[in-house]
C-alpha cells in the first residue's frame, strides 16, 4: 500500500491525504472526509484546522510527487518498461507490442487508452496516461501479477506534467507528430518539446525507435544517442514494399542487409508503421526477427482501430481517428482500397482544440465521396457551434449534417451499396458519448453490429 492518496474516498487507515486544488475540484474540501476514512496526516496548500498533522507546501502535487518518486521508484526496477509516444499510432503500436509479448510466451501488461490489461485481467482507466499515483499503483499490480514487461502509451500530458517521473524505459518509441492539443500547448514547438521529453526517461543503455519518415524524427535522433529508425528508405528497419488489401498486408523489408517478408492481419499504410514500431522495439530488446515474423499471424488490431465489419455488400470500419492527420490517413487509405464509394461519419470533440475543426472538415469532404458530419463528444460546448467551426473549412457540397450520432450511423449504413466503405471516425473504442458533464452509452461498433443483426 502506498503512503499517499489524493482521493479521499480511497483513503485507508494510516495514509497521508494530499489535498490538490484542480480545475473543477479542490481537495481541501475533502480533508475531513479523508480523516474520517483513516488519514493520519495531510499535505495541503494552505493552513487547515483539523485533528491530524498538516504539512503546508506551495505545490502539494509536486511535493508529493517528489516524495512518491523518492520512496517508491526502486520498486519497479525489475520491470522492463516500454514507452511509446506520438500524436497518432500510440494505442495500436503499444497494443501490438503487448500482444506480441504474450504470443512470445512473456508475462506482460499494457497501460493506455484501452485501459490496463494484464493477460486476462482488465481495468478501465480515465486517461491514456494516468496521473503518477495511479501509474505507480498499476505498475505495482503488474508486479503482483508476475509481469516481466509493461508497455505504456506515453501522452504529451504525461511528459509535460511529469506523470511518469521516476520511471525508466528499456525502450522508447516515437511514432509521429501532427497537429493536436494546441489548446494546451499553444504552438507546435511546445508540443514537440513535450514529446522530446521521452528521451529523458530511457535508460542510458536503452534504445529509442523513431519513425524516420516523420519530419520531427531528426530532433529525436539528435537528442538520444542510441536511436534506431524504421520507415520507407534509408532506415535501419527499411520497408521496401507494402501490398495492402482490405483484410491483410504483405510487407517486404530489409534489416542488416538481409531481406524479409511478413504478412499482417492489419490493413492501411499507417498500420505498417504501427507494426514496425512494435517490431523494431522487440527486436532491439532481444527477440529474433524470425520469431517475430512467425508470431505476427496472431496479432489483431485493437478495438476501434480499423475495426472492420461486412455490411450488406460493403464494409463498415470503426476507427478512433480524431486529428486532421489521422482522418487524412484513414480516409485516403480506404479511398485507395475502395472499389466504390467511401462514406465518412466524423465530428469534433467539444472543449478541445477548435483550430483543427475546419481542417478536419475540409479533409473529410475533399477525400470522401460523401460525408455525414455529426457529434463526437460535445461536452459542455454547443454542438451547433462545433459544427459551424467544422463546416468553415468545407468547400464541397458532398455532405449533410446529422447531430444525432446514432441516427447518422444508421443513415450511412443505409446508403451502402456494392463495395461501398463507411468510415465511422472519432470514437473508436469508446462506448460512451459525453453530453455536457454526462456520459451516455453509445458504441459505434455496437451500433454497426445491431444494424447487421436487423438486416439479416
Amino acid at each position: 500500500m502506498f503512503k499517499y492518496e489524493t482521493n479521499s474516498r480511497l483513503i485507508k487507515p494510516g495514509q497521508t491525504f494530499v489535498a490538490i486544488k484542480g480545475y473543477t475540484v479542490d481537495g481541501h474540501d475533502y480533508i475531513e472526509d479523508a480523516i474520517k476514512n483513516g488519514a493520519t496526516a495531510i499535505i495541503a496548500q494552505k493552513d487547515v484546522k483539523c485533528s491530524v498533522p498538516v504539512t503546508v507546501v506551495e505545490n502539494p502535487a509536486k511535493y508529493y510527487q517528489e516524495l512518491l518518486v523518492k520512496e517508491y521508484k526502486d520498486n519497479f526496477n525489475d520491470l522492463k518498461l516500454i514507452g511509446i509516444t506520438g500524436t497518432n499510432g500510440k494505442t495500436t503500436s503499444a497494443y501490438l507490442t503487448y500482444q506480441m509479448l504474450l504470443s512470445l510466451g512473456k508475462k506482460a501488461a499494457y497501460i493506455g487508452t484501452l485501459g490496463f490489461m494484464c493477460m486476462d485481467y482488465f481495468k478501465e482507466l480515465p486517461n491514456t496516461s494516468p496521473e503518477i499515483l495511479t501509474t505507480y499503483k498499476l505498475l505495482e499490480e503488474a508486479k503482483d501479477l508476475n509481469c516481466e514487461y509493461v508497455v505504456m502509451e506515453v501522452s504529451n500530458f504525461a511528459l509535460d506534467q511529469q506523470r511518469i517521473e521516476g520511471l525508466e524505459f528499456v525502450a522508447g518509441a516515437f511514432t509521429n507528430l501532427t497537429e493536436d492539443h494546441l489548446d494546451y500547448h499553444k504552438t507546435m514547438e511546445n508540443y514537440l518539446a513535450a514529446k522530446l521529453k521521452i528521451t529523458d526517461y530511457i535508460k542510458k543503455d536503452g534504445v529509442l525507435l523513431v519513425n524516420k519518415d516523420d519530419e520531427a524524427s531528426q530532433k529525436f535522433i539528435d537528442k538520444f544517442k542510441n536511436t534506431k529508425t524504421y520507415g520507407f528508405g534509408n532506415a535501419d528497419y527499411d520497408i521496401i514494399s507494402d501490398d495492402i488489401y482490405p483484410d491483410h498486408t504483405d510487407i517486404e523489408f530489409k534489416y542488416d542487409n538481409k531481406n524479409y517478408k511478413v504478412t499482417t492481419n492489419l490493413t492501411s499504410k499507417f498500420n505498417v508503421y504501427n507494426y514496425f514500431t512494435m517490431f523494431s522495439i522487440l527486436h532491439e530488446i532481444g527477440f529474433s526477427i524470425d520469431e517475430l515474423i512467425k508470431n505476427t499471424s496472431d496479432l489483431k488490431a485493437p478495438k476501434g482501430r480499423c475495426e472492420t465489419y461486412k455490411v450488406k455488400d460493403g464494409f463498415a470500419v470503426v476507427d478512433y481517428a480524431h486529428t486532421p492527420d489521422a482522418v487524412l490517413k484513414v480516409v485516403t487509405a480506404y479511398k485507395e482500397l475502395a472499389k466504390a464509394r467511401v462514406i465518412t461519419i466524423v465530428g469534433c470533440g467539444g472543449d478541445r482544440d477548435p483550430m483543427k475543426r475546419p481542417i478536419m472538415g475540409e479533409i473529410a469532404s475533399n477525400y470522401s465521396d460523401y460525408v455525414i458530419f455529426t457529434n463526437d463528444n460535445p461536452r459542455t460546448e454547443d454542438p451547433e457551434q462545433i459544427m459551424k467551426d467544422i463546416l468553415a473549412g468545407v468547400k464541397k457540397d458532398n455532405y449533410e449534417v446529422c447531430l444525432d450520432r446514432r441516427e447518422a450511423i444508421k443513415k450511412a449504413l443505409d446508403m451502402i451499396e456494392k463495395d461501398d466503405i463507411v468510415l465511422l471516425l472519432g470514437k473508436g473504442h469508446e462506448d460512451y458519448q459525453i453530453l455536457g458533464h454526462t456520459k451516455v452509452h453509445l458504441d459505434d461498433s455496437e451500433e454497426v453490429r445491431k444494424y447487421i443483426e436487423k438486416s439479416e
